[in-house]
C-alpha cells in the first residue's frame, strides 16, 4: 500500500508539474489568420495586413491606407474566423486661444471575419474633431508568399517606352480629376509645383499616372528635389519608391531612394537638394532593384505588400507608374520604361 502512495505521488507531481509548465508558456496554436493580407477600403484606399506568430501570441503589422507599415497596439483572436486590430495614434489638437496643445490618444478597430483565403472586415474610430464615428468596410483575400528572388541576369526585355515626351503630358492624366493639377512641362521637364493660396485656403493637388499599365519593368529617370521637398515614384501604382531631400540623413526607409516604409537603401546616395539625380529601378516578380546616382542601394529585394498611397490592393494586376503631385515641388525628366518580357 505504501508503495502504491509513492507512486500515485510520484504520477500526480509529474501531472502538476507538466500543467504548471503549460500554464507559464502559451500554446503554439495554429491560426488561420496567419500570413499576409490585402483590402480594399470603402471610399478608396487599400489596406495590407500580415499576421504573425511571437512566441506563441499573435502578433501583427498594418498598413491603412496612407503612411507606413505599423506594428499594431494589439490583435487577439475572438474565434477561428474572427479577429480584432487595435492600432493606436496620437494627435496634438489646440486646448485654446492662447496656443496650448493637448494631445490625444486615438485608438482605431478593426474588426476582420475570415471565410477561407478572403476576409471582410469593418475599421471603427473617432472623428478627427472628437465627435462621433468614421466607419469603413473592407474586403480582401489572403496574399500568396513573395518566393524567392528572380535571376536578373536571365531577365529579357522589349522595346524602350518613352513616357515624358518633354513637350506636353500627353500619356498622363490626374488620377483624381476632382483635384487640381500641379504638374507643367517646362524647358523639358515635368515640373509639380503645388502652390498654395496666401489666404490659407488650402488646395488638395493630384497624383499624376500614365495612362498606360506595365507588369514587371526597369524605369530610368532623373529627379531634382529643391530643399526641403518631397515627392514619390509608384511602380505599377502599388510600390513607392520615395524622392525626397534626404542628403546627409541617416540610413532610414523613408530615404531617398526607399521602397517607401518597406526597404532601407544599403547605403545614403544622395546628391545635395536642388542637383538632378538619376534613378534606375527594376520591378520583377516582387522583387525590387534599385540604382541611385550610380550606386546599387536595393539588390533584389522582396517587397511583402503594397506601400502607403497605393491604388490597387492586387500585386498580380497591371498598373500605371504615377508620380506623387501632393507633397512638393520636384522636376522630372528622361523619363524611360522597358518592359520585362514574361
Amino acid at each position: 500500500m505504501k508503495k502504491l502512495s509513492i507512486v500515485f505521488s510520484a504520477i500526480l507531481f509529474t501531472i502538476c508539474t507538466t500543467l504548471s509548465a503549460d500554464c507559464l508558456e502559451p500554446l503554439e496554436v495554429e491560426n488561420g489568420f496567419l500570413g499576409t493580407w490585402t483590402f480594399d477600403v470603402e471610399g478608396g484606399g487599400i489596406g495590407w495586413l500580415k499576421v504573425h506568430n511571437e512566441e506563441g501570441f499573435l502578433d501583427a503589422e498594418l498598413l491603412w491606407i496612407g503612411g507606413s507599415v505599423l506594428p499594431v497596439s494589439h490583435i487577439y483572436e475572438v474565434d477561428e474566423n474572427n479577429i480584432v486590430v487595435t492600432r493606436t495614434q496620437d494627435v496634438t489638437k489646440k486646448k485654446n486661444d492662447n496656443g496650448d496643445n493637448r494631445v490625444h490618444t486615438i485608438t482605431y478597430t478593426l474588426r476582420i471575419t475570415r471565410m477561407g483565403d478572403e476576409i471582410t472586415g469593418t475599421m471603427v474610430a473617432p472623428n478627427w474633431d472628437g465627435n462621433g464615428e468614421n466607419k469603413q468596410s473592407i474586403m480582401g483575400k489572403r496574399l500568396a508568399p513573395v518566393g524567392s528572388a528572380p535571376n536578373l541576369n536571365e531577365v529579357k526585355y522589349g522595346k524602350e517606352i518613352q513616357l515624358f515626351n518633354g513637350k506636353d503630358l500627353t500619356g498622363w492624366r490626374i488620377i483624381n480629376p476632382e483635384k487640381k493639377n500641379g504638374f507643367k512641362v517646362k524647358d523639358g521637364q515635368l515640373i509639380n509645383d503645388p502652390v498654395q493660396p496666401e489666404d490659407g485656403h488650402h488646395v488638395s493637388y493630384g497624383n499624376l499616372r500614365t495612362e498606360q499599365e506595365f507588369e514587371d519593368f526597369n524605369l530610368k529617370l532623373e529627379v531634382n528635389v529643391p530643399e526641403g521637398n518631397n515627392s514619390g515614384v509608384y511602380l505599377r501604382g502599388l510600390y513607392e519608391i520615395q524622392v525626397v531631400d534626404s542628403y546627409g540623413k541617416d540610413l532610414d526607409p523613408h530615404n531617398m531612394g526607399a521602397v517607401y516604409s518597406r526597404i532601407t537603401p544599403s547605403e545614403a546616395a544622395e546628391k545635395p537638394a536642388g542637383e538632378w539625380q538619376s534613378l534606375d529601378i527594376t520591378l520583377c516578380k516582387r522583387h525590387i532593384s534599385v540604382i541611385f546616382n550610380g550606386k546599387k542601394i536595393i539588390d533584389n529585394q522582396p517587397v511583402e505588400g503594397p506601400t502607403g498611397g497605393a491604388i490597387s490592393s492586387d500585386v498580380f494586376a497591371p498598373g500605371p507608374i504615377y508620380l506623387q503631385g501632393d507633397h512638393g515641388n520636384v522636376a522630372y525628366r528622361n523619363i524611360i520604361l522597358t518592359p520585362i518580357l514574361n
